[in-house]
């Protein structure tokens, strides 16, 4: 048991560290446990990563809130409709298979890179253009669309998040990646409380894990706001890059 929860925890530490800056931890630390645990059900090993996710998204969220400004009216909204949409995705995860979303998320995770890779100003600077009124509808329909997804899925949900609050509401990387981690806490929240009151969640393990991805995204966090919206971009790509990587593994090759 002790050299399992030392290899979780270093999976742990990677994904706060990664998640902290741009989403995307889940990339690292889901796989880790699913093959360092491979004797617990599905369920119950993604009820136990949320447990540390939660840590490493308040710790950022503290250090972001720190340097920036926050709509705090738009995250009240958000995350008050995230949290119970990612209780429900959680719910459906447990009764039904998420394969079948995989392939489109594949599409629209090339599109992406691509796009920011191309677009070499995007996310570098704030540009917001929308109106308050429709700024709010599409904070709705996202915050219960990421909340499914989150509670459903879970990897690459907070880059998600990222590329929404640049793409869509206009903020920079810096203030994407500050109101992502809020959200994510959210997100996080509902999905533990569903996998808490089914039983899925196995404490032993997820509270020293919870203890390094704390340590991950201290570290992340500040380095991100060190660096800036440059840094975040570039760590924005390798992070897509890898969820891609991800997905094409389990569609083309895992599932054969």
């Amino acid at each position: 048991m002790t050299e399992q929860i030392i290899i979780l925890c270093i999976g742990a530490f990677a994904a706060g560290f990664i998640d902290a800056i741009v989403g995307g931890g889940g990339l690292v630390q889901t796989p880790v446990t699913l093959v360092t645990l491979p004797q617990y059900p599905l369920a119950t090993l993604l009820g136990t990563t949320k447990i540390p996710s939660l840590f490493g998204a308040s710790i950022a969220a503290v250090q972001y809130g720190l340097k920036v400004v926050l709509n705090k009216r738009l995250l009240v909204l958000m995350c008050g409709i995230a949290l119970p949409s990612a209780y429900a995705g959680s719910l459906l995860v447990s009764k039904t298979s998420n394969h079948f979303m995989k392939p489109v998320l594949l599409f629209v995770l090339v599109i992406v890179a691509v796009y920011t890779y191309t677009k070499r100003d995007f996310g570098l600077a704030s540009t917001s253009s929308l109106t308050k009124r429709k700024e709010l509808w599409y904070a709705v329909l996202f915050a219960l669309g990421i909340g499914l997804y989150d509670g459903f899925i879970g990897p690459g949900a907070g880059s998600f998040m990222v590329l929404f609050f640049i793409s869509v509401l206009g903020f920079d990387f810096l203030k994407a990646s500050a109101h992502s981690k809020m959200l994510n806490m959210s997100t996080n929240i509902g999905s533990i409380l569903f996998f808490s009151g089914s039983g899925h969640i196995l404490y032993p393990f997820a509270i020293p894990m919870a203890i390094c991805n704390f340590g991950g995204s201290l570290l992340g966090s500040r380095l991100a706001i060190l660096k800036g919206n440059t840094f975040i971009r570039i760590f924005f790509l390798l992070v897509v890059a890898g969820t891609i990587v991800r997905f094409a593994y389990d569609i083309f090759w895992k599932t054969k």
